[in-house]
């Protein structure tokens, strides 16, 4: 099997697109790689005006839409997309959908295996590590599953907490290691990919 030429992303998001918008202008120059779709599952989130902003195609898509149908499936599919990139979606991802694209990567504001699951999302994460007295804290990269963060892990990297941090703070700290590192792992994992196929 013969990696093409360039690879598609398909980027989702559900509230404001920060990760979205670094991660399309690390790739912005890019002929190997394209970002091809930005796709949320929130009509209100940021993340569409960013998508206008960028001249990305932008798809918004409900729960029956992610749930109980395969369209989005065949909407990325239509599109070529090679890998799919979790910037700030919450929703747990179904079985199909991960038989479907094997090359799903998330991002979490935490380190992993601390401080994940069901309900940890981001400023809750915050106020967690904030509240347990944690001393550092971080982001992990990681594969994408039908669990909630239990994929494999690819990448972390960790600051600390110091005692007068509060979770406004801690989420300055994670989000610039985010903006620091997940286009650059996405990049090794894509690279990667070529090199062993």
């Amino acid at each position: 099997m013969q990696a093409s030429a360039t690879q598609n992303i398909a980027l989702f998001a559900s509230g404001s697109g920060t990760n979205v918008q670094a991660i399309a202008e690390y790739f912005k120059d890019r002929t190997d790689v394209r970002i091809v779709l930005i796709a949320t599952n929130n009509p209100n989130a940021y993340v569409i005006e960013r998508a206008k902003n960028l001249n990305i195609p932008c798809t918004v898509f409900t729960r029956a839409d992610f749930y109980d149908s395969s369209l989005l499936v065949e909407e990325l599919k239509q599109l070529k997309v090679d890998w799919v990139i979790l910037a700030g979606f919450l929703w747990l991802i179904p079985s199909y959908f991960v038989q479907a694209f094997p090359n799903m990567l998330n991002i979490h504001p935490a380190l992993l295996p601390s401080f994940g699951g069901k309900g940890m999302y981001g400023m809750k994460v915050h106020e967690a590590v904030k509240a347990t007295g944690a001393v550092s804290t971080g982001i992990t990269i990681h594969r994408v599953n039908e669990q909630y963060d239990e994929g494999a892990i690819v990448f972390q990297a960790s600051c600390p907490v110091a005692p007068e941090d509060t979770p406004e703070t801690i989420a300055a700290k994670v989000h610039a290691l985010e903006y620091a590192h997940y286009a650059r792992i996405i990049d090794e994992q894509i690279q990667q990919s070529r090199i062993s196929i």
